[in-house]
């Protein structure tokens, strides 16, 4: 038998770095920032195994503050146990911070730990981590996503047609924010035009909307055989959300701004939401598994949000995950991302998460 290599955590390594978009006319009309804000970890272990976890901050100014917290609060806590730790780790670190709040930068500075003890725990393990969780499936269906509304209704009907073009069978457009509810409706009506009848439709309200606002204009979208509306309220309007779910004859969904089981907790003391969409930078794998399990108990399923080069691994290994998000933000960053075609992101078969970011590219953004 070969002996298990020292996963005993040697360093805790931090890059901050910033990033223009690619050259990708299909970003046209987003509003996730100037520059793409990353912050890189990488936790190196005595036998030389390094795992690297990551975050994409989106529009939140908050890339120096969670890498302070990742070497004043994470680090000292890590540094000499084995990576093989990862439930002991996660659960010191969220005690240890949490009269500092219990979410926002320290469980995003935790949730890049978590993945990267998951690539160093694959990687030791030689398995993907969707095997070494309990392997489900190989393809999982991925929808389309970032049907921006900056780019008003044409350019959101040319990207889905662009989606669907390449055999997405679902796609995600925008609404509320800027416009008026006229102009939402309208462009729903059109986008059911522009795909036909066989494409889903789901809408992303990115909590624009009041409950009365929702549950009104949602009626008049009905018409339109759409599959989800998403986040309709603001992430703490648990009442809302659960309004909105009993007046609506389609699936409310949400989750994606929620930090962890906790704040999901009033979803599954009442289980009306059909789908919740964890992100993993919200609470990191580990936290991520729990949700599935527990959203399974009440026979809720899982789109998780965004970030399918890492999600495809959880959504392979359970029973209940339906949808990867795909919205292409960092694709041309990736030395090798998971395949994605005819409407399905194929799990890879390389050892813990099996990304790698160019460099390059690393070292052109680096701001420290």
């Amino acid at each position: 038998m070969t002996a298990m290599p020292d996963l005993t955590i040697r360093e805790l390594r931090t890059r901050l770095v910033r990033l223009p978009w690619a050259e990708d006319p299909w970003l046209a009309g987003h509003a996730l920032g100037p520059m793409r804000d990353l912050v890189v970890v990488e936790i190196v272990t005595e036998s030389g195994l390094t795992g690297m976890g990551y975050l994409h901050l989106l529009n939140l100014p908050l890339q120096r503050t969670i890498g302070a917290c990742l070497e004043e609060a994470m680090a000292p806590r890590i540094l000499g146990r084995s990576a093989t730790e990862v439930e002991a780790i996660w659960r010191d670190l969220w005690r240890a911070t949490l009269t500092g709040g219990r979410g926002g930068v320290a469980m995003m500075a935790q949730s890049a730990i978590d993945i990267a003890l998951w690539d160093v725990v694959g990687k030791a393990a030689g398995l993907p981590l969707h095997r070494l969780w309990g392997h489900c499936r190989s393809k999982v269906p991925i929808y389309g996503s970032g049907c921006f509304r900056g780019a008003r209704g044409d350019g959101m009907i040319a990207k889905a047609r662009h989606y669907v073009a390449q055999g997405y069978r679902a796609i995600k457009m925008q609404v509320a924010h800027i416009g008026d509810l006229r102009t939402d409706v309208e462009n729903v009506r059109r986008m059911r035009d522009a795909v036909g009848p066989d494409v889903e439709i789901m809408i992303d309200v990115n909590m624009g909307w009041s409950a009365d606002v929702a549950i009104s204009t949602g009626r008049k979208f009905e018409r339109y055989d759409v599959y989800w509306l998403e986040e309709p309220v603001l992430a703490d309007d648990h009442a809302g959300y659960l309004r909105c779910a009993e007046a609506l004859d389609m699936r409310v969904v949400g989750g994606e701004t929620h930090f962890g089981r906790a704040d999901l907790k009033p979803f599954f003391e009442n289980p009306r939401l059909p789908i919740l969409q964890p992100d993993p930078m919200r609470g990191g794998l580990t936290e991520l598994r729990k949700i599935a399990t527990v959203a399974d108990t009440w026979g809720m399923t899982l789109a998780p949000h965004l970030f399918p080069e890492l999600n495809v691994h959880l959504l392979a290994s359970i029973p209940n995950g339906i949808w990867a998000e795909q919205m292409g933000l960092l694709d041309d960053l990736w030395v090798d991302p998971p395949a994605v075609a005819d409407g399905f992101i194929t799990a890879p078969e390389r050892p813990g998460h099996g990304l790698a970011f160019k460099e390059e590219a690393l070292k052109a953004g680096a701001i420290r």
